[in-house]
């Protein structure tokens, strides 16, 4: 039975992430904590998570809960998830890290501190958007640079990053799979006489309104047809639902990266 650990316990995805560690068979909640001056610190995390009292109590920051479990699931920010993954380093504690804006720099430092602890970490943890993904690649490298591909994404108006992480790396599987590079033949932005569409790049366009939770449509568009690959979400609790799987995943094994591909066994589909 893995003890888990939540960031931002009584957070939106806090209190979801802690509903479904009840939910799940083999995790029990452990440990809650918030940021430093948060109103909900001293609170009962189970009666915020809405599974009733659990005698966990949200304290301030990790380090004043990092013995009380086995694995942190953290979807806060991305400075504040570097912060707990150099404890987590330092702890042996494992990781499921389901933020995104992490930068390319963030990234290659959280792969050097998983020597020392077993971390998953995923643009997006929903088992349905990691068969998205797959899905995404295998159709670009069957397809080929004969079809324009373009990603649409949309999110509530309260998202900080754009675009999300999610249609990042839907690009980049997308220009894996027609043997290109995303930083080379991404396109972000157009506005103004922008000419012809250049082929073989990539676009990826952001929408904020209101309180969608997440929607991302991936197109392949040929001459007179095209394939629409759309994933759209209804609650935050596949995220939550996925991270536990995902920290359930990681009993017993070894130090380094892991992605969802690796938990579900997408690595060769």
């Amino acid at each position: 039975m893995m003890k888990v650990i939540v960031a931002g316990a009584a957070g939106r995805m806090g209190r979801r992430i802690g509903y479904m560690v009840d939910r799940h068979p083999e995790l029990t909640y452990g440990g809650a904590f918030e940021a430093p001056g948060s109103d909900h610190i001293g609170s009962d995390a189970g009666e915020l998570a809405g599974i009733g009292a659990n005698g966990v109590i949200i304290n301030e920051g990790l380090a004043s809960v990092i013995d009380s479990g086995d694995v942190i699931i953290d979807f806060t920010f991305h400075q504040a998830t570097m912060e707990f993954a150099r404890l987590a380093s330092t702890s042996n504690k494992a990781m499921v890290i389901g933020t995104t804006g992490l930068s390319s720099a963030e990234l290659a430092e959280l792969s050097e501190l998983a020597a020392n602890f077993p971390c998953v970490q995923a643009p997006n943890m929903s088992v349905c958007v990691n068969v998205l993904f797959k899905l995404v690649q295998k159709t670009a490298t069957l397809l080929g640079g004969d079809y324009d591909i373009e990603i649409i994404e949309t999110h509530h108006n309260k998202k900080k990053d754009a675009p999300s992480g999610t249609a990042l790396k839907l690009g980049e599987l997308a220009a894996e799979g027609v043997g290109s590079r995303l930083e080379e033949v991404g396109v972000f932005e157009r506005s103004g006489i922008i000419g012809e569409r250049t082929p073989g790049e990539i676009g990826i366009q952001t929408i904020r309104a209101a309180d969608i939770v997440g929607e991302h449509t991936v197109y392949f568009a040929g001459p007179g047809e095209r394939i629409e690959l759309t994933h759209r979400a209804q609650t935050r609790d596949h995220f939550a639902r996925g991270a536990t799987v995902a920290a359930a995943w990681l009993e017993g094994k070894a130090n380094g990266m892991y992605s969802m591909f690796d938990v579900l066994d997408l690595q060769n589909f």
